[in-house]
């Protein structure tokens, strides 16, 4: 296998599971790397994902692996097929797939791009492969120019690939990873931003990627939130593609997933038959598609109220009503109709029948205040007074009321109903109400905690009226900016930085995961951070990763200087027993034994081995007052298959002067054992064999500090031992 300065996790030779060769690597992630390998038994070609290690032992990780594994239930040759998952002895986990030969969209783009023609016979075959994951309720959530590869760079046989853990590392192309979130900006539904998925946002990507593909460049989203959002509500831009692509991405790619194709289904049936589609309508401002709107004549003599609410037309005393008998009785039948018609349109019958408003039906109202857009009210109201009581409620928020005054089959309790919905809404960040008739959803987004608890008990006993529906208020922001996040990590840093992992330039969506790299002295450390980033971070799922060593382990690490790996492996076994302690883990009365490995193209140069313990004491392995030569050459005469002993079985040890170890229940914990290759010496004088750990990394940071701590590589390992 490979050395760890090797960048990598496999390299071209590995055999894996002794049956799958690695011949090149293909792609490389922040969380997985992607190989070509070849199968000894069969001699077929396949393609190998592998897990960091680091992540191996992450269940979200692990569970969007298992995610992708379960699309080998699918079989369709527009979807790429896996096989089966394994587990390294290092922890690195792989999942073997069908490999294709054939260039991926992404690479078309980058030539050019290609013909609408092309193009809709691309989009037929994923929509086929697309029907085939959608009716096992697989949905891809991260359709991308990358991820659809031409076999044979034939375009009938598009094949989907990479359902599960997102990846790519190219700039601008962000990536989004959460428990409902995946997807790139550029392609993503409007939906995925607030976290919501279905099978009509695989449409919407699709839909993007081809327009992407056509054009040979990607859609500009922006590089901030507020652009994001508001370029995702607005329609694709179309100028200059032919029909009937056109008119397919214009169907596909609409903001409002109501108003795209049903399923992949009603698109197969479209790309059969493309010249049915209706020509794209034009644009309708997002969230107000839901709303009936009636602009009918003022009523005369009637004033609305300020710029809110239309009124019913008003009667025409011109309209003549032809029956066949004679001329008196047409008169009066004429005079009849036009005092009543003066009557209503004077309002003078209101206080008998009340208004007589336009029928709508359904009966729908809408209002919304979204990030960076102008909040905004429109549909039905039953009177006046509602209708005033909503603008004004719009005008708090500097927002607009688009309203019109209509009867319909509402409850009687209907408008005041609304209106105590509207107001426990109005202090969120961001909220969206509709309505149908009896029908509400109301969604939002509270600024904290302490917001989201108040809107929510506003309906703990349901809604209001004879209101039926939900109330769901999430927990924001909207987007979390990694800056925000920094001074956190700094303020709980207590052994090194701490660092955010893969934190996407644009924020972190609804959805995103918020992970921390690092290591603590304290638990509480660890503790109190993942409090405080939970806090801010509303519903995101946050993890800290990092490992808790202790006080003495982060001293010695912040002295030290910043250098790589040198392949020193460490290698832990017991005395008295044969084999390997892999885990390293010893319990009381136990006799830790320790061997370094000497890598065959390190010739020159020193070793220096210690092991920092949880009480704060160093034990100087290499070298010490009874083996002071730590010469790589000398250790070199003493190596057995490579490893040098460091500490022995007791036995070996008694009565030579050599160091032996027996776990005692006075040191419980972990310790850290280090090991130092530099070019010259580190030190004027040999350190005792035992020191503090404050007088072992005041000598590290004067070597440091006067240039003569010259460190080529530090290796590390963790040793634990319990009761």
């Amino acid at each position: 296998m490979n050395d760890a300065r090797s960048g990598q996790i496999f390299s071209p030779g590995d055999l894996l599971n002794n049956t799958y060769r690695i011949e090149a690597i293909l792609g490389r992630g922040g969380t997985s790397e992607v190989y070509r390998a070849r199968s000894e038994i069969s001699g077929r070609v396949m393609a190998i994902k592998a897990l960091r290690a680091e992540y191996a032992t992450n269940e979200d990780f692990l569970a969007l692996m298992t995610r992708e594994e379960d699309i080998r239930d699918v079989r369709h040759d527009a979807i790429v097929r896996y096989f089966d998952t394994q587990r390294m002895p290092d922890g690195v986990v792989y999942l073997v797939m069908d490999y294709v030969e054939g260039p991926a969209l992404d690479r078309k783009m980058a030539e050019g791009g290609m013909s609408a023609a092309d193009l809709l016979i691309v989009g037929e075959r994923v929509c086929e492969g697309l029907i085939a994951a959608h009716g096992r309720n697989i949905v891809h959530r991260d359709l991308s120019p990358d991820n659809i590869i031409l076999r044979n760079d034939n375009p009938a046989e598009a094949v989907i690939i990479d359902f599960g853990i997102a990846k790519d590392t190219n700039p601008g192309a962000e990536t989004i990873v959460g428990n409902e979130f995946a997807g790139k900006y550029a392609y993503a539904a409007p939906e995925q931003l607030s976290g919501r998925t279905d099978p009509r946002s695989d449409i919407y990507s699709l839909g993007a990627l081809l327009l992407a593909t056509f054009r040979g460049k990607k859609p500009d989203m922006g590089r901030n939130p507020m652009e994001v959002v508001a370029r995702k509500s607005e329609p694709l831009d179309l100028e200059g593609v032919p029909d009937p692509l056109r008119r397919l991405i214009a169907r596909m790619s609409d903001p409002d997933p109501d108003r795209r194709f049903a399923d992949a289904r009603e698109l197969l049936e479209a790309f059969h038959d493309p010249g049915a589609l209706p020509a794209p309508a034009p644009a309708v401002p997002a969230g107000l598609d839901d709303a009936t709107v009636i602009v009918p004549a003022t009523r005369p003599g009637t004033v609305p109220p300020a710029g809110s609410v239309t009124p019913p037309p008003a009667a025409d005393p011109a309209r003549e009503r032809r029956g066949r008998g004679g001329m008196v009785a047409l008169l009066a039948v004429v005079l009849v109709a036009a005092l009543g018609a003066g009557g209503w349109a004077l309002g003078l019958f209101d206080g008998l029948f009340g208004p007589a408003y336009p029928v709508a039906d359904p009966y729908t109202f809408s209002a919304q205040r979204e990030f960076g857009g102008t909040p905004q009210a429109v549909g039905s109201v039953p009177s006046e007074e509602v209708g005033a009581a909503i603008s004004r409620r719009m005008d708090s928020i500097d927002g607009t009321a688009d309203l019109t005054l209509a009867s319909g089959d509402i409850d009687e309790d209907w408008g005041a109903s609304l209106v105590s919905v509207l107001d426990a809404a109005l202090p969120l960040e961001e909220f969206r109400l509709s309505v149908q008739n009896d029908e509400l959803r109301l969604t939002g987004l509270a600024h904290d905690a302490d917001q989201q608890a108040a809107v929510s008990a506003a309906f703990e006993r349901g809604l209001p009226g004879a209101f039926e529906g939900s109330a769901d208020i999430q927990l924001g922001p909207r987007f979390l900016m990694p800056d925000a996040l920094r001074p956190i990590l700094a303020r709980h840093a207590d052994c090194g930085a701490l660092q955010l992992l893969s934190p996407p330039p644009v924020g972190y969506g609804l959805e995103d995961q918020i992970i921390v790299t690092g290591r603590f002295a304290e638990p509480a450390s660890r503790a109190a951070l993942q409090s405080e980033i939970a806090e801010l971070a509303g519903n995101r799922p946050v993890r800290i990763e990092g490992e808790v060593l202790n006080p003495g382990l982060c001293q010695i690490d912040n002295a030290l200087p910043r250098a790589g790996a040198g392949g020193f492996e460490l290698r832990f076994g017991e005395g008295g027993q044969e084999g390997e302690n892999i885990s390293a883990t010893y319990k009381v009365g136990e006799n830790p034994v320790i061997d370094v490995f000497l890598p065959d193209d390190i010739e020159d140069g020193y070793l220096w081995v210690s092991v920092v313990d949880v009480k704060g004491v160093v034990f100087h392995l290499l070298p010490n007052l009874i083996r002071p030569d730590n010469s790589i050459a000398t250790l070199r005469e003493q190596a057995e298959d490579g490893f040098v002993r460091l500490a022995y079985p007791l036995d070996e040890a008694q009565g030579t002067g050599r160091i032996a170890f027996n776990v005692d229940g006075s040191v419980l914990g972990k310790s850290m054992v280090i090991v130092l290759h530099s070019d010259e010496p580190l030190f004027d004088e040999m350190r005792p064999t035992t020191e503090s750990v404050e007088s072992y990394a005041a000598a590290l940071e004067e070597a440091r500090d006067t240039g003569g701590l010259t460190v080529a590589s530090i290796d590390s390992a963790i040793l634990t031992t319990e009761e």
